[in-house]
């Protein structure tokens, strides 16, 4: 086993030595023999032991001495941790490629493969909470779909996007949402999911928009998550927006001050919070739920073949 941990070891010191590359050859030769069924070349396994002994002699002469004794029991130990790192390197590379995560689906525990953690996070509610939520905790059987803007396509896929139009995490995932859209016919829901003051008033924009034209609204939608995010805090440009698509803005804002647009949006929240969402963009295809902006590759495993 000492064979292999050399070869590591030497391999990577060899980078900065030519006295390491040497020894990292000699240790790959003793790989080998050791996979052709043929012992270890006794020399290099002395002369490297030496090396080690004699540099922890000069450092931690007590740990020197446990190296001496235990040499066998310890090159073995090693070996188990570095098979043990590698396959668990393996579980995390496949997770990563699978889920977006290498700790498994919607989890946000550090990744390698993800140091930042893009893939999981969300941009949160205000809402308190005793325990922290996670993606187990969503019930998506308490939605009424048909409160929602909704685009039917009489197809087996079903997507709910769940999103802040003011949020980073979401609009990094809607160009995603909308390009799988593009491919894969697919019944969509939409439900604003507002995380800050300064954009609630879009509620009412969207329920109006959606009751005068279905179909403009979802130009309407796109074009809020192309706006830019601090113009999204002025109802002007929003106003200017709607001008351009072709609307009328005056119905469109006598009905944002209705009353019968706050009993709708009220409906919508609670909806939303009863189904438990915690965060955006929260997305529920054909049964999966993802929590934050997931690579296409993730999200495309959940739709119908």
């Amino acid at each position: 086993m000492f064979c292999f941990i050399a070869l590591i070891i030497f391999g990577i010191l060899g980078i900065f030595s030519a006295a390491n590359r040497r020894l990292a050859k000699e240790a790959a030769k003793c790989v080998f023999r050791h996979m052709t069924l043929r012992p270890c070349n006794t020399t290099f396994r002395d002369r490297a032991r030496g090396r080690i002994l004699n540099w922890l002699l000069q450092r931690f002469p007590f740990l020197a001495k446990i190296f001496n004794r235990y040499f066998e029991t310890i090159s073995w130990v090693l070996f188990a941790l570095m098979v043990g790192s590698f396959g668990y390197t393996i579980y995390g590379a496949y997770n990563f490629y699978m889920y977006g995560s290498c700790n498994g689906p919607n989890s946000g525990a550090f990744c390698i493969f993800d140091p930042a953690g893009g893939s999981n996070k969300v941009t949160g509610s205000a809402r308190c909470y005793l325990e922290k939520p996670t993606a187990k905790d969503l019930d998506f059987s308490k939605l009424d779909l048909k409160l929602f803007p909704q685009r039917l396509d009489g197809t087996n896929n079903n997507i709910i996007f769940i999103g802040c139009y003011a949020c980073d995490y979401t609009r990094k995932a809607y160009p995603i949402i909308k390009n799988l859209l593009s491919t894969y016919r697919s019944n969509f829901t939409f439900a604003h999911f507002p995380t800050g003051s300064e954009t609630t008033y879009l509620l009412n924009y969207d329920y109006c928009v959606y009751k005068e034209s279905p179909e403009k609204f979802w130009q309407y939608n796109s074009s809020l998550f192309s706006l830019n995010q601090s113009s999204l805090k002025d109802s002007s440009a929003v106003d200017n927006l709607l001008k351009e698509l072709g609307m009328n803005v005056d119905i469109i804002k006598k009905c944002a001050d209705g009353s019968e647009v706050k009993a709708a949006t009220d409906k919508w929240m609670q909806q939303l919070n009863d189904v438990g969402i915690y965060g955006t963009p929260t997305t529920w295809i054909n049964g999966r739920v993802f929590v934050g902006p997931k690579p296409e590759r993730v999200y495309k495993r959940a739709f119908a073949r």
